[in-house]
């Protein structure tokens, strides 16, 4: 029997996914048990979220009790519109994808394990931007343990691999076996899986870096004989302007976001600063962030599609399109 979770469930599975404290993680797990449709489809799933939520009562009974952590934690307020965490082997690429797409400046060198710590980067793209973070390399041997918990939140996985190295195949392996070990699989889609919801499935593309080397396409056909790909492929040359910007458009298709302009009554309309919802996000979500406040108080908007100069009057769960200019009405 299908689980035919709600939009406001899984609204609420998406703030759980992105939630940086334990605190948070328990505040949300107990709305989900409330919001989770009660019937036999879903049974499994809500025996799995009690036992969660019981789960992370005592993770934080042991937060409060224990001292301070000496080790490193990385956490980085969510900016733009979006957050793409960048994976791979050593010498992967991944600091050169960080320093063409951002005006960050890593330390890129010919030598592995060049970065140590998480390193983040805004990437423009038209009227938004997108963060990008940079991260050690994960081999056989090596995962830094704040490393998860980045991949975990974060909307959107790069895996550089390196299209001109005879290594590119197995490294790049090790990076998808090493996280599917700790229940995460890079894959097609983000969200809990229905049958396990200790494993979480993150959106996921596979970035191949000096993709005009005549070998690429076999090493690359390598990698997907010993692992399928559920992933789409995106090739750069970094030289190439055009190429760089066909991956900066690639990545923000693969947030699925749409791009919304707000009005204020009686004012000219100004694209600027747009509003960013997820595909499907409706008048409701984006007075949420607008405000607060505003989801309750909402009850229609004027609503003009780009380029059209008449507005349509829409009720709160209209579903919205991209560049859609809205004026919300209470």
């Amino acid at each position: 029997m299908p689980a035919n979770l709600t939009p406001q469930y899984q609204k609420a599975e998406l703030e759980y996914r992105r939630a940086q404290t334990v605190a948070e993680r328990l505040e949300i797990l107990e709305r989900m048990l409330i919001l989770i449709p009660k019937h036999k489809g879903t049974e499994k799933l809500q025996a799995e979220l009690k036992t969660k939520l019981k789960e992370t009562r005592e993770e934080l009974q042991v937060e409060k009790s224990a001292p301070k952590s000496v080790g490193k934690h990385y956490r980085f307020p969510r900016q733009g519109a979006g957050t793409a965490v960048i994976l791979g082997g050593p010498n992967a690429g991944k600091s050169r994808l960080l320093k063409e797409l951002t005006k960050a400046e890593p330390e890129v060198a010919p030598y592995p394990f060049t970065t140590r710590e998480p390193l983040p980067g805004m990437m423009a793209w038209e009227d938004i931007a997108v963060q990008l973070i940079d991260t050690p390399p994960i081999t056989e041997h090596q995962f830094e343990p704040s490393l998860l918990n980045l991949v975990r939140t974060a909307d959107l996985a790069l895996v550089a691999f390196d299209g001109s190295s005879d290594d590119a195949p197995d490294a790049t392996a090790v990076v998808l076996q090493q996280l599917a070990q700790r229940h995460t699989v890079l894959s097609d889609r983000t969200g809990f899986d229905e049958d396990d919801f200790s494993k979480l499935h993150v959106a996921a593309r596979l970035v191949v870096t000096r993709g005009g080397d005549p070998q690429a396409a076999d090493r690359l056909a390598f990698l997907q004989e010993m692992t399928p790909l559920p992933f789409p492929v995106l090739t750069v040359e970094f030289d190439d302007a055009a190429s760089r910007e066909a991956l900066r458009t690639a990545i923000v298709d693969g947030l699925e976001i749409i791009r919304l302009y707000t009005k204020t009554p009686g004012k000219p309309a100004e694209y600027v600063s747009p509003f960013t919802l997820p595909r499907g996000g409706t008048v409701e979500d984006l007075a949420g962030k607008v405000h607060r406040d505003l989801v309750e108080k909402v009850k229609s908007a004027k609503v003009w599609s780009w380029g059209q100069t008449d507005a349509r009057t829409v009720g709160k769960d209209h579903v919205l399109t991209d560049r859609d200019l809205v004026e919300l009405q209470t």
